[in-house]
């Protein structure tokens, strides 16, 4: 009877230590097989074991349960941690002493399996490495900027652990830094833009203090006058650009292409009228419709052929024409001017980006209208592009969702 008890104790005693081993599928196996023989020989019949070692075999059972439910969450913790890395926009990667990648989720395996840009941004990344440390620096960052195409702004953050591993982590700041960069520009903008023409007003004003005679009185009073609607036109475009960023089309309801056209075209008649322009329309099928805010796209339109009008040449011809193309509409607009150098193509969209600053200010505008319009187009699903060679004009083209073929018709 000694021995059986003594053995009983062993496997009592292992049976603990492994389930103190916590969570590892083996020992939660070998545990699972000792409580089951242990069960085995206190359940046999005529073994005549004593109560008092029963109880501790049922003791033993439920340690060896909560060590498995342990362990279960344990592993479940493990997945949910796994799947929240693997989710990670940056990339992160577990480097060793040694140098090599212990870890890396989806994003760490793309970099290290990457070419070109990601093999410089890997190189950075080893050039640092051996200046994080415990007796040196535990924490170092650093940036990569990628010229491309397209162009990719990289920030690399290492951070030493205790067990001597490293924590890297590439995040694609591209974004952050483009918006960073128009937030700046737009601020210098904007005060630019403004303090020209209240300046000028105030220059203005000051000299008709001291000024008596009618005509010139006149001929600066008139300066004042279309300085205050730079200032207001300004304004006025800020304010929709405004409520187009924050809101989609407000009244959506089938809009004919045509009529859109016509009324963008009466709007800017006079202007184009005065330097002798000819707005050539290439009427679209009077069917062809799209779904959106008419105010809107009436407002994308005129832009877009405002911005012709001011850049090309007196007598030039500008074009618009629409068609339907795999379920959209396209928009063009045409013009023969200045064209647009192709470093620009990019950032034309831009608000206050403009490619000829002076021949801008001699017409009035303001650096806003295709910023618009590319909000418009945005709020209805839409895109807009531009081709361009300099000295030979530009193509804008709106391309919308286009209506129902029930609705059309």
């Amino acid at each position: 009877m000694d021995s059986v008890v003594g053995w009983l104790v062993v496997l009592a005693v292992v049976a603990v230590v492994a389930a103190a081993a916590g969570g590892a599928l083996g020992a939660t196996r070998y545990r699972r097989r000792l409580v089951a023989e242990l069960s085995e020989v206190t359940d046999r019949r005529g073994f005549g074991v004593p109560a008092r070692l029963h109880d501790q075999v049922q003791l033993i059972r439920r340690l060896a349960t909560a060590a498995d439910e342990r362990a279960a969450a344990a592993r479940a913790t493990e997945e949910r941690l796994r799947g929240v890395l693997e989710g990670l926009p940056p990339a992160v990667l577990l480097v060793d002493p040694a140098g090599e990648v212990r870890q890396a989720n989806h994003e760490g395996e793309r970099l290290l399996s990457g070419r070109h840009g990601d093999v410089l941004v890997m190189d950075a990344v080893q050039s640092l490495l051996p200046t994080v440390g415990a007796e040196s620096d535990p924490h170092v960052s650093g940036h990569v900027d990628l010229a491309g195409p397209p162009r990719r702004n990289l920030a690399i953050d290492i951070r030493y652990l205790a067990d001597g591993d490293r924590l890297v982590i590439v995040e694609d700041v591209t974004e952050r830094r483009r918006l960073e960069e128009v937030r700046r520009d737009f601020v210098a903008n904007i005060s630019h833009e403004l303090k020209t023409p209240i300046g000028a007003i105030a220059l203005l004003a000051e000299t008709m203090c001291d000024e008596d005679d009618p005509e010139v009185l006149g001929r600066l009073s008139e300066r004042v006058h279309r300085e205050a609607l730079r200032v207001g036109s300004t304004i006025d475009d800020l304010l929709l650009l405004s409520r187009l960023e924050f809101a989609a089309a407000s009244s959506v309801q089938q809009v004919p292409v045509s009529s859109v056209i016509g009324e963008a075209v009466d709007r800017v008649h006079t202007a184009a009228d005065a330097r002798g322009i000819t707005l050539r329309v290439e009427q679209a099928d009077a069917t062809l419709s799209v779904p959106g805010d008419r105010g809107q796209l009436v407002s994308a339109i005129y832009n877009l052929l405002d911005n012709a009008v001011k850049y090309s040449d007196d007598d030039a011809v500008v074009t618009v024409r629409a068609a339907a193309s795999d379920g959209s509409v396209a928009i063009d607009v045409a013009d023969t001017g200045i064209g647009i150098p192709a470093r620009d193509l990019e950032r034309v969209f831009e608000r206050f980006y403009r490619v000829d600053r002076a021949r801008s200010r001699s017409t009035g505008g303001t650096g806003l209208g295709l910023a618009i319009v590319r909000h418009v187009a945005h709020n209805h699903g839409g895109t807009v592009a531009v081709s361009s060679r300099e000295g030979e004009g530009s193509t804008f083209s709106l391309r919308l969702p286009a209506a129902g073929a029930e609705v059309a018709a």
